[in-house]
């Protein structure tokens, strides 16, 4: 079974930019279909970004469209979110998820990763 460990969060100041990791471990990776998420305090997981098994599919939620781009690189087992044009609304806590089913920005995957926290200021 495929784990998930993030990394790339941190604080920028608006309009700056970050790049997130997710790595996985174990077998079968390239059979994922992978998604980010994020979580502010009080609110409820909201979806971010999906990408299908192979990335040549991908899925964004309206409030990231033009500013993010997830993509992965299934011989290094990781999946990226790149985000441009960070806003203080995209503050909160992001991690990514995998399932064998697809479920585009629903909240329903098997697999999440522990998180790592994106802070913009204004």
């Amino acid at each position: 079974q495929v784990q998930l460990v993030e990394s790339g969060g941190g604080s920028v100041q608006a309009g700056g930019s970050l790049r997130l990791s997710c790595v996985a471990s174990g077998t079968d990776y390239s059979s994922y279909y992978m998604a980010w998420f994020r979580q502010a305090p009080g609110e409820e997981r909201e979806g971010v970004a999906f990408i299908s098994t192979g990335g040549g599919a991908t899925y964004y939620a309206d409030s990231v469209k033009g500013r993010f781009t997830i993509s992965r690189d299934n011989a290094k087992n990781t999946l990226y979110l790149e985000m441009n044009s960070l806003k203080p609304e995209d503050t909160a806590m992001y991690y990514c998820a995998a399932d064998f089913i697809s479920y585009l920005l629903y909240p329903r995957y098997k697999l999440w990763g522990q998180g790592t926290q994106v802070t913009v200021s204004s």
